[in-house]
């Protein structure tokens, strides 16, 4: 079984993935927290912008484990029709479960990125990175709020991840192309695959983003 060491020797190895693609005006988007420090170093490796992409899901009133739709930043919404339709759900259930997950998720990037604006995806690649995927429930939300954001393709990098999601994630019409470094059979949890496993801290995740946006990576 390849362990990593931690999330930044990850990182580093995913980069080494990506040498000698053609990546059409990338932004690495790392997924809070645990992914953020992996795609820093990604970031670096291609030399493009690094941000946060925080989204979040919106689940049934009575059965909230069941996504009926995401949200991302800027007005960004994704609903899932049929679960609407199967949940019965009504308007203003709907808005009440808005409201409640915009307001975490507006708290969430206040917390990680400050008072910086976020690196518009328009017309962009996307690079949507984790530490690693289990389900992957986390990485299709992102692929689609990031199709809604505007970018114009979608890469999703991880350096493990377990092999149904791969496959799950790869056959997602937002998605373009999927890059995972490790597949093992019987894939039981991220964290098994990593010396270090230690939890990312919101401070930890601060730092990284004001340290590249300071050394003004990729541009904007």
């Amino acid at each position: 079984m390849e362990h990593f060491t931690d999330r930044r020797d990850a990182g580093r190895r995913l980069a080494r993935a990506f040498a000698g693609r053609a990546l059409d005006r990338p932004v690495v988007l790392g997924l809070p927290r645990g992914g953020v420090p992996v795609a820093d170093e990604l970031a670096r490796a291609l030399g493009a912008p690094l941000d946060v992409l925080v989204v979040r899901k919106l689940g049934l009133p009575r059965q909230p484990e069941v996504a009926m739709g995401a949200i991302g930043e800027r007005g960004a919404r994704v609903l899932n029709d049929d679960v609407l339709r199967y949940g019965r759900v009504r308007d203003a259930e709907l808005a009440a479960v808005e409201r409640k997950e915009r307001a975490e998720l507006e708290a969430r990037v206040a917390r990680f990125r400050g008072g910086a604006a976020p690196v518009d995806l328009t017309g962009r690649t996307a690079v949507i990175v984790d530490d690693g995927v289990a389900t992957g429930a986390t990485a299709r939300v992102a692929a689609v709020v990031a199709k809604e954001l505007g970018a114009a393709s979608v890469v999703l990098a991880m350096p493990v991840g377990a092999p149904d999601s791969m496959a799950e994630l790869a056959a997602m019409p937002e998605v373009d192309e999927v890059v995972c470094l490790s597949t093992p059979p019987g894939f039981m949890a991220v964290g098994m695959h990593y010396l270090d496993f230690r939890q990312t801290s919101d401070t930890e995740v601060q730092q990284i983003l004001e340290a590249s946006r300071e050394s003004g990576a990729g541009g904007a």
